[in-house]
């Protein structure tokens, strides 16, 4: 009886633990299965054998931390060496396990993808598996990844209150969304508009270049529209020569070398400070969603939820399969008039490092909005938001 290991990486998300929850009831009806083991923040927890026996968890349980936002395994920001994965191989030896799943981004990719490499040079048979989950949106491979519908869900209701929050007061407001280098997220603030006139007005995003002078003038142009203005801006937006906006006002950097976006209004800021003293408009304010996006309860998609689920499952079915030395789950969305996925083994080479960015079909000719085609692609991901009325008259 071989032994399965499950572990989370990265950011955490809405729905991650719906992915842990697919792989574990898969492998609790699989009479193959020996121990289900659930490695404490990612391979750091394999590397000091902290393990949880997930046999033990009583379905009950795990169904409540399966529709409970975060990583419940902890997660891990690490990308293993060559003597980290000798390592590895001499744990999950003693351990007995033979199928290894790692849920996460693109980083998480590569290092399933390193272990595998590493473990058919030594001659083990260990089958590695990532099961994707990004509220990016940014893998490659796959139409979506589990995790963006509900962070996209999130940002869409937020705008959809911020806007209404604007109607009332008037003036200019700033969001600041997750996303370094796709504005998947960002763009999901064009689902909030219901209603004539909604917000937000301009959105922009990381694909295309930022200019502080079109910027002004584009908000000089809305508020004489509309009178008023609601913005949807991407953390990763940057000038024509690729430099980020933000690396101007932020100098702390992540564990990557790069500028830490996330965790910093500064960016806000800087924007509704430039707003201020180039159009003088009185009342401009700046939020930063930051990472309320990753873990807020609540608001998870259904469609979302239920596909992380799918996910985690498909990877063990195929895992087990004797078909696939490892490998990594693509959700693609399947050619139909009713919205319906499948769920694709490809290479874990194949989502490792590398990421992608919005298609230009998405993004609007004018540079600050998204296409209707978009919100086509997004909609079924996000589900029904919440309905609201205005009184006739009200700007």
């Amino acid at each position: 009886m071989k032994a399965v290991l499950v572990a989370q990486s990265g950011g955490p998300s809405m729905v991650i633990n719906q992915s842990l929850a697919g792989v574990v009831l898969a492998a609790r009806a699989d009479k193959r299965v020996g121990p289900i083991l659930g490695a404490l923040h990612g391979i750091d927890g394999i590397l000091g054998e902290r393990f949880i026996d997930l046999r033990k968890v009583t379905p009950a349980t795990l169904e409540n931390v399966a529709a409970t936002p975060s990583s419940a395994l902890g997660s891990v920001r690490r990308k293993p060496t060559a003597d980290d994965c000798a390592r590895i191989f001499e744990v999950l030896r003693r351990r007995g396990v033979k199928w290894f799943f790692y849920i996460g981004g693109n980083d998480s990719a590569e290092t399933a993808s390193i272990i595998s490499e590493h473990a058919r040079a030594a001659g083990e048979d260990i089958v590695c598996f990532h099961v994707p989950k990004t509220i990016d949106n940014d893998l490659r491979e796959s139409d979506h990844t589990p995790g963006y519908g509900s962070a996209a869900r999130f940002v869409a209701c937020a705008f959809m209150g911020d806007d209404l929050d604007n109607r009332a007061l008037g003036g200019v407001k700033i969001d600041v969304v997750m996303g370094r280098h796709a504005g998947f997220l960002t763009a999901a603030s064009a689902l909030a508009r219901v209603a004539p006139g909604d917000g937000p007005h301009l959105i922009y995003l990381p694909e295309r270049p930022f200019s502080p002078t079109r910027f002004v003038k584009d908000v000089k142009d809305v508020v004489k529209r509309e009178g008023r203005c609601v913005i949807a801006v991407s953390e990763g937006i940057a000038d024509a020569k690729g430099n980020l906006i933000a690396s101007r006002f932020i100098h702390e950097v992540d564990s990557h070398g790069n500028a830490q976006l996330s965790g910093s209004g500064a960016l806000g800021d800087a924007l509704a400070n430039l707003v201020k003293e180039k159009t003088g408009i009185r009342r401009v304010r700046a939020d930063t969603f930051g990472y309320l996006q990753r873990s807020f309860p609540g608001v998870a998609s259904a469609t979302d939820q239920d596909e992380a689920r799918a996910a985690g499952a498909a990877a063990f079915a195929a895992a087990v399969s004797g078909k696939h030395a490892g490998g990594s789950i693509a959700i693609r969305r399947k050619g139909t008039r009713r919205y319906a996925v499948s769920y694709d083994v490809v290479p874990l080479a194949a989502v490792a490092k590398e990421t992608r960015s919005m298609p230009d079909e998405f993004i609007a000719d004018n540079g600050h909005d998204v296409t209707q085609a978009f919100i086509d692609y997004a909609r079924p991901l996000v589900g029904q938001l919440p309905v609201k009325a205005l009184l006739p008259g009200i700007i």
